[in-house]
């Protein structure tokens, strides 16, 4: 992964022995950028690291936390990572760092190290073991926070060009990598190397790419209109920044998944705070400022993407191709933390921003396609959902494609949680 000279790409590779090989060449490179001398450097493997790493060191008898996220061909790519004041001048709650570097191949960011959870942890807790209170502490948190970002949002929002839509960093987490950089190849990038031409294993029946990509799915009797194919194609030729200027710009982290995000507990209150700003930018479409979070903190869980195995155990699932149809029936479905958290997200978030760029006459006619395409992509780049090819199962990756496709297609007829979902927040509801 990566270019040659990308030192936090061979760290990421090394981190996958686990031999003590990449703390070596990371400790190298804390001394070569910060000047410090590390000691007891941990890598943390965490199932929520899909494209990043992150952990713990001393230096000088000091507790720190370290993260770097790190993207194929990032040193041929427009824009900056890091950009972590931007997030603190618009009022958002973010943790600072002490040490940062914006180097191509060498980004990293170093704070102080803090006991509390992520919030990824603490819902993670509460998908296994629902905790009332603690489940009302967190909701009540994701709301407040939501308030605060939609503020930010509302103050921010303003026209933009496609010029500056271009050279957000944001678009490395959807269109990028759709494509082959430096000549934006399609199809390339992670969308090639996962899927095309590949074999996919599900619950009772194995199928090509070629046939995959072109099945009708029919999702526990709900058949959808678009395939596979059309709806990589369809973000392909809509998330392109060039046309992504026209609902505008918001000052937004971008990548504000809970794995990104503090969990503090204080006297029976709880509170949330940013930190990995590292696609954050002042001129991110609004549209895809919250498809992230939208995705990865609700419709991710539980356990389907982060916990394949355990998603294997915990779920039935049975599949079944017939005349170019897919029929995948499963029994996964949103904890109640989970639903509780995208009832906020739509009413603290979705419904009031749709409805200020309405009034603004900047919400596209087509703003539930832009919506579905980015929260298709979520799902199907972030990480390879093939079963086999890194930590996915036949059942895993059935429920992953099948979300993927909930989320990305309209059913034929009938409603589902995303139709739903999007019914919420139509700001002409």
């Amino acid at each position: 992964m990566g270019q040659p000279n990308s030192r936090t790409a061979a760290i990421r590779e090394k981190a996958k022995r686990g031999d003590g090989s990449a703390e070596a060449l990371l400790a190298d490179l804390l001394r070569d950028l910060f000047g410090v001398d590390a000691r007891d450097l941990a890598i943390n493997h965490d199932q929520y690291s899909l494209n990043s790493l992150n952990g713990f060191f001393e230096a000088d008898g000091k507790p720190y936390f370290f993260k770097f996220h790190q993207e194929e061909n990032e040193e041929e790519m427009s824009g900056e990572y890091y950009r972590a004041d931007i997030l603190a001048k618009a009022g958002l709650p973010v943790d600072q760092p002490l040490m940062m570097s914006t180097l191509p191949g060498e980004q990293i960011l170093v704070y102080r190290r803090r006991t509390d959870p992520r919030f990824s942890d603490a819902l993670r807790t509460l998908d296994g073991l629902h905790d009332k209170q603690m489940a009302r502490q967190a909701v009540d948190a994701e709301r407040r926070l939501n308030e605060t970002v939609l503020s930010v949002y509302l103050r921010t929002l303003h026209p933009v060009t496609p010029d500056a839509v271009m050279k957000e960093p944001v678009h490395r987490l959807f269109r990028d990598r759709l494509v082959t950089a430096p000549k934006g190849t399609y199809p390339g990038g992670r969308l090639e190397s996962f899927y095309v031409g590949k074999t996919f294993e599900f619950p009772g029946v194995t199928l090509s790419w070629d046939s995959l990509s072109k099945a009708r799915f029919v999702i526990n009797g709900i058949e959808y209109r678009e395939t596979l194919g059309q709806l990589f194609d369809a973000a392909h030729e809509r998330l392109n920044p060039v046309r992504l200027a026209d609902s505008g710009g918001v000052t937004a982290h971008g990548d504000a998944h809970n794995a990104n995000v503090w969990f503090e507990r204080r006297e029976g209150r709880a509170s949330l705070s940013f930190f990995d700003p590292a696609f954050a930018g002042e001129h991110i479409p609004t549209l895809l400022a919250e498809v992230k979070t939208t995705f990865h903190n609700i419709l991710a869980h539980p356990y389907w993407l982060y916990d394949p195995a355990l998603a294997e155990q915990k779920f039935k699932a049975t599949a079944n191709y017939q005349n170019g149809r897919l029929f995948a029936d499963f029994d996964w479905k949103l904890t109640p933390v989970r639903k509780a958290l995208l009832e906020t997200k739509a009413e603290a978030m979705w419904k009031p921003l749709l409805a200020a760029l309405k009034q603004r006459d900047m919400l596209p006619q087509d703003w539930r396609k832009v919506v579905r395409l980015g929260l298709f992509l979520c799902p199907t780049l972030v990480m390879n959902l093939r079963a086999g090819a890194t930590s996915h199962n036949p059942t895993s990756s059935l429920i992953g494609l099948s979300v993927a496709m909930m989320v990305g297609s309209e059913p034929d007829e009938g409603e589902d949680l995303m139709t739903r979902f999007l019914a919420t927040i139509d700001p002409e509801g």
